[in-house]
């Protein structure tokens, strides 16, 4: 199974770039997960927030295949212990099909992206900054992985 990101937004500090290809190097004998980065929406004092949104969601949905599984990050989605993660990554490597993960922009997610949604997922409660979610992500995908394959990184 490979794993893509899509993230809203291109450049990032260089230490977000480090930690996630730091992960995503981990994980590379096991699972490919790449991340494809795409331009945010204009946003100007008097733009509309709405048309940004829609922008991004169109570039978003131009790099998604009709039999990729899709699972946004929202903040109404669903939360999960490490443990249930890594059941649920179980899950989708089972199911053979490659794995979209989206981190939208500053203002969410275009209702046409979360109308393709398979899934809802939430990293928190709590609001965090779209760079610290790519280093979470990335992190939380790899010691997923390490609970699936009895690595002693993950401890309860």
């Amino acid at each position: 199974m490979r794993i893509r990101i899509i993230a809203v937004g291109e450049r990032m500090p260089r230490w977000v770039d480090e930690v996630v290809e730091d992960y995503t190097r981990r994980l590379a004998g096991s699972l490919k997960v790449t991340l494809a980065e795409v331009p945010a929406g204009q946003r100007s004092s008097r733009g509309d927030p709405a048309l940004a949104m829609h922008t991004e969601g169109q570039r978003i949905l131009a790099l998604i295949k009709p039999q990729e599984f899709v699972a946004v990050l929202d903040e109404r989605g669903v939360q999960s212990t490490t443990r249930e993660l890594a059941t649920w990554l179980a899950g989708r490597m089972n199911d053979g099909r490659d794995l979209v993960l989206v981190i939208g922009g500053p203002d969410g997610l275009a209702s046409e992206v979360l109308a393709r949604s398979d899934q809802k997922l939430s990293l928190s409660k709590l609001t965090l900054p779209h760079p610290l979610v790519r280093v979470v992500l990335a992190e939380q995908l790899y010691r997923a992985h390490t609970v699936l394959s009895g690595h002693p990184y993950h401890r309860d």
